[in-house]
Order: C-alpha cells, then sequence, then structure tokens
C-alpha cells in the first residue's frame, strides 16, 4: 500500500504534545498508516470542547521524540477540540480514518467527562464524520498534570491499538455510538479483564473552595477525589473501572437527548388536559 493509499490516523490529547501518554498512543499505532499528532502547546486538561475565542491557532512543527516511522507532529495554540479541527482542516491531507485521544493522565469517569478535553477532542472529531477514541489511564490524583515517567501506559496503548485496529476495520457499529472511551485501571496488566459500561451519573471528582482572604484576590478552583465506587451503578464506568479493576469502554453518542418518555414527559409538563387540547389542535 502506498502512502497515498494509506489511512490517516489523528491523535491528539489534552496534557500537551509532551505527554508521555500522547507519545505511548503513537508508537502503538505505527506501521498501521500516516500518523498526524495535532497537540495543544501547553497543558489543556479541563477544557472540554470549549472553542475559545482568544484562542491565537499558531502552528508549530514539533520534532517527534520517539522513532517512529511515517509520523510527523505540531504543537497548536489552542484546546484540544480546536487542535482536531486544525488538523482537519489544514493539516490532514484527507480525512483521517481514526482519531486517538490520549491517553490521559487519570481517568475520565462519571458525569464529569464532559469536563474532560480528551473525551471534548474526541467528540470533536466525531462531530466532523472521524471514527474516535477517547483513552484514559487511571493514576494517583497527584499525577494528573504531571508527566511523570513512572506512569506505564503500555497497557493502555496495546489495548487502544486492538480497539482502533477493530474500528478502522468494521463499520458495524449503531448509528448513535460515536465515540469510544476507554478508560484503564491503574495496575492493569495483559490479563485485565474489559467491560462494555455506561456512563455513570455520579460524580467522582469534587471542586474544592478556593482559599483566600478576599473575593478579589487570586483564588484558584481546585478539585479532590470523593466517591464511593462501591455506590456507583454496577454496570457503568465508575463501578467497572473504581471497583472492579476491569478496563471500561464505554460508547459515547453525540445525541445527549434524554432518554426519557417524551409522551409522559408532555403529559408532566403540559397536564393532561392541556396536552389533550394541544394535541386535538395540531392533528
Amino acid at each position: 500500500m502506498s502512502q497515498s493509499e494509506s489511512p490517516i490516523i489523528l491523535f491528539t490529547n489534552d496534557d500537551g504534545i509532551e505527554s508521555p501518554g500522547l507519545w505511548a498512543a503513537v508508537k502503538a499505532f505505527e506501521g498501521l498508516g500516516q500518523l498526524l499528532v495535532t497537540a495543544p502547546r501547553e497543558q489543556q486538561s479541563g477544557m472540554g470542547r470549549s472553542m475559545p475565542h482568544y484562542s491565537e491557532g499558531r502552528i508549530f512543527p514539533y520534532d517527534v521524540p520517539i522513532k517512529c516511522e511515517d509520523c510527523c507532529a505540531y504543537a497548536v495554540d489552542g484546546t484540544p477540540a480546536q487542535a482536531v479541527q486544525h488538523a482537519v482542516l489544514e493539516l490532514a491531507s484527507a480525512q483521517p480514518a481514526l482519531l486517538v485521544s490520549g491517553i490521559n493522565y487519570g481517568e475520565n469517569t462519571g458525569n464529569g467527562v464532559t469536563i474532560s478535553g480528551t473525551v471534548g477532542a474526541a467528540l470533536e472529531a466525531a462531530s466532523l464524520g472521524i471514527r474516535a477514541l477517547a483513552v484514559s489511564q487511571q493514576t494517583p490524583t497527584d499525577l494528573h498534570r504531571s508527566y511523570s515517567n513512572s506512569v506505564d501506559f503500555s497497557v493502555a496503548a496495546e489495548f487502544a491499538l486492538g480497539m482502533g485496529s477493530w474500528l478502522m476495520e468494521h463499520s458495524a457499529l449503531p448509528d448513535d455510538v460515536d465515540v469510544l472511551k476507554i478508560d484503564v485501571p491503574w495496575g492493569a496488566n495483559g490479563e485485565t479483564e474489559w467491560r462494555l459500561t455506561r456512563l455513570s451519573r455520579r460524580r467522582v471528582y469534587w471542586p474544592t473552595r478556593p482559599e483566600r482572604l478576599a473575593l478579589h484576590d487570586s483564588g484558584k478552583l481546585g478539585y479532590q477525589y470523593n466517591s464511593d465506587p462501591t455506590a456507583a451503578e454496577p454496570d457503568s464506568d465508575v463501578y467497572a473501572l473504581l471497583n472492579d479493576a476491569v478496563i471500561s469502554v464505554t460508547p459515547i453518542s453525540l445525541d445527549m437527548t434524554s432518554r426519557t418518555d417524551m409522551f409522559r414527559l408532555s403529559q408532566i409538563m403540559l397536564g393532561r388536559e392541556e396536552y389533550g387540547r394541544q394535541r386535538r389542535r395540531f392533528p
């Protein structure tokens, strides 16, 4: 297969272009196609799918720090989601076959996933018609925004490779599966099982109050782990990862519509009599 025929695999993250987790993912996919890395120049954790107007969007070629053929990299002044847009609009010679976001320092589970730049970048790629993985490695909280070499990304990278390869070879996923969110437990090995999960409604990391004397003083919000995983839904990502220590694979949809009964909700909102009048008015 010539280079022009080989698929383009796009990589990004929210920890920044220097993150060892990003490059562990890239290395795992070596030989599967043209590898294009487009990641933020700086740490961008917690940016979700944001598109701030103040991002300058400057793009700088970046020297690939690992031995990897058919790989090129760029650092972007912007969020993870903006890095995806720049890659698709300016840097990729064709539509990427796959987007791999991560590997993130720290898991992304529960109702906090919309905060995650790792997940946000994957959702942005999916909105552009690109199959996407959001891959995270559970770590101690003090390593979340680090580039610590004490984190072993090998299992997460190999699992991402397996899922990514399968995605590029199969088109049988239901239409409402836009992203596969993968969370790998701390201490995982080649024998660690994986499980399909749903997104938990529980929160895992809670905001902490700033410490300051006056409201006009600088006061950054923090966060801390505060969750009992045994109380989470048994079929959820929180329970699988944090209680059972298995790899969680959560299908995510761009359609964020509640799975409620629309007829029942209309009755509740309008009242039964008013709902009947509305129905008669519009046959």
